[in-house]
């Protein structure tokens, strides 16, 4: 689209139909002309498969209320197109929201809307981590569910996700027949706004006690556990819950870090509200080593992710990554599976393709199957699904810090996983071991893997080019080596195919398309790369192999060389 298209998509956002400060800003974007201009308005924001995320502002490519009830009036098309025999009862559409700036606002927008459909709109009177939306889906028999959320952007975004009845994100075809709906609102115009203040039903304590109450009977009361906990909720809405749970439990020493106790869209004590930053969690690691604790827990702003500190064994805070945090919980709840008699053949975990496969080995162990998935929970939900009646789902994780124990939700759920980390904790505690030897046990016991996440930004129209041919040189022109080690398997997840470029065979991936590249080397080592679908970013994901630790003394020097293994990997691919 080109400068004068986009001053003349721009005018119509003069229209009376929208508000006097839309107008006032969009206009002074065209008085100026600049690159603003092009960035706010050269392109509708993208309804994909996951909902709508971007910057927040005024323009067809940003977050705002009329791009949020555009979108809203799209689904709501889909509802009654997909729900026509039963029309004699209202539809219910479960609504939920983090603690963003302008979160409130658009939940609002979005009830409002749907109640002007006809429908019923459960609101939640205020912010609640995104897993209890997912779960308030299915115990209100809701057909839908959105949650007002950018996950761990940065505070300039705010976003939009949909779930389907099973308290799923939309996967096909219903999140193709969504976009679909969505693209054919073209003006506010056609949004409907007359609505019945009866239709839109507050959702409470009621609920969150039904949630907290569900998540205590996966967990074990620890009245007597004198583990020492410092959780910081990053300015979000884990606060709501978490610390309640841990206190319907019998937890006694649990504090909350007082300087990111108070929801704030702003986030104003981190430059990124992500747990998977280690700066996200300094203020909390710091409290705790002064507090001498044994945990922290940082989770997101909707609090479906966490992350974890815990002490070495010189008794320094040390970070876990997502997957050795995924590897302890995997392991917690087989074990704990396992004593209780519970594990017959019939039962799985899953986890996500860039996912380390030291979950796998770990399931072998406990004689549990794996199944590999999409990257994106709602692919995992989606499994949950297709086995439900037949085969029984444990736990399953990915390593951006998203785990789910038990299927009451079908998302990741940090509220659940931090109980259920602190449970493994305090079994450790109890039985003179922590978390950290724990994992260290892993690595001895069962299997060696070290994991490395490399994210490249690229903002912008030219940055989304770049991503774009950054991934077809990859698919097109493969390398042969990298780090001196053959590349053996090529599996292109767009084609559904994996390459052996050693006899040239080639077998199909039964998983649906994705823009995944993944490369396997002759060591074992994995090379994936894949755009983000929610950021402007290009990630690469490794993965190496050792040999299992010959005791938790040695960890130090076998971690070196696989930390050297990755850096010549990281250094040849010129990352």
């Amino acid at each position: 689209m080109n400068r004068l298209e986009v001053i003349e998509r721009a005018k119509q956002w003069l229209h009376p139909s929208f508000n006097e400060k839309t107008r006032a800003e969009a206009q002074r974007m065209i008085d100026e002309n600049g690159q603003e201009l092009l960035e706010a308005f050269h392109k509708d924001l993208d309804f994909g498969t996951g909902g709508l995320r971007g910057i927040m502002g005024v323009g067809t490519n940003r977050v705002n209320i009329y791009t949020i009830g555009m979108a809203t009036q799209g689904l709501a098309n889909y509802l009654k197109k997909s729900f026509t025999d039963e029309t004699n009862q209202p539809i219910g559409v479960a609504i939920a929201h983090d603690s963003r700036n302008n979160s409130d606002i658009f939940a609002r927008k979005c009830a409002e809307i749907l109640a002007a459909n006809g429908f019923e709109a459960y609101l939640f009177e205020s912010l609640r981590p995104t897993p209890e939306l997912s779960y308030a889906v299915r115990k209100k028999n809701c057909k839908a569910g959105i949650v007002i959320t950018a996950s761990h952007n940065p505070s300039e975004y705010n976003g939009y996700k949909v779930y389907w009845e099973d308290g799923a994100q939309l996967v096909p075809p219903h999140d193709n027949n969504v976009i679909t709906e969505v693209r054919k609102i073209t003006t506010p115009d056609q949004v409907k706004t007359d609505y019945r203040s009866w239709n839109i039903i507050p959702l409470g304590i009621e609920t969150d006690r039904n949630y907290w109450d569900s998540i205590a009977s996966v967990a074990s009361e620890q009245h007597e556990s004198n583990l020492k906990v410092v959780y910081t909720p990053i300015h979000g809405t884990g606060v709501k819950s978490i610390p309640q749970v841990l206190d319907l439990l019998g937890y006694q020493h649990i504090e909350v870090l007082a300087d990111q106790e108070i929801p704030d869209g702003n986030f104003p004590t981190v430059d990124s509200p992500n747990p998977e930053e280690a700066a996200a969690l300094k203020l909390a690691i710091d409290r705790a080593q002064n507090v001498n604790a044994d945990l922290v827990l940082g989770t997101d702003p909707d609090a479906d992710r966490v992350g974890i500190a815990v002490k070495d064994n010189e008794g320094k805070f040390v970070l876990l990554n997502g997957n050795q945090t995924a590897a302890i919980l995997v392991n917690y709840m087989l074990k704990k599976w396992k004593n209780s008699g519970g594990i017959d053949g019939n039962q799985y975990i899953c986890k996500t393709i860039v996912t380390t496969e030291l979950l796998t080995e770990i399931a072998d162990h406990f004689g549990v199957k794996t199944y590999n998935t999409l990257t994106g929970f709602k692919w995992i939900a989606e499994l949950i699904r297709k086995k439900e009646g037949r085969e029984k789902f444990i736990v399953g994780g990915e390593e951006s810090y998203g785990y789910l124990i038990d299927d009451f939700v079908r998302d990741k759920d940090a509220v659940l996983s931090s109980v259920m980390i602190c449970e493994a904790a305090a079994e450790a505690k109890k039985a003179g071991s922590t978390i950290y030897n724990e994992l260290l046990g892993i690595y001895r016991d069962i299997a060696f893997y070290k994991e490395r996440l490399i994210s490249i930004t690229k903002k912008g129209i030219e940055g989304s080019s770049e991503i774009q041919k950054m991934m077809s040189e990859l698919r097109s022109n493969p390398p042969k080596t990298v780090a001196g080690m053959e590349v053996e398997l090529l599996r292109d997840y767009q084609s559904q195919e994996e390459l052996n470029l050693f006899n040239h065979s080639i077998k199909g991936i039964e998983l649906p398309k994705s823009n995944v590249i993944q490369l396997v080397l002759k060591d074992g080592s994995i090379i994936t790369a894949r755009p983000s679908g929610t950021e402007p970013k290009i990630k690469f994901y490794l993965s190496v192999k050792g040999d299992k630790l010959k005791s938790i003394e040695a960890f130090e020097a076998s971690n070196a060389l696989l930390e050297s293994k990755m850096d010549a990997l990281v250094k040849d691919l010129s990352l």
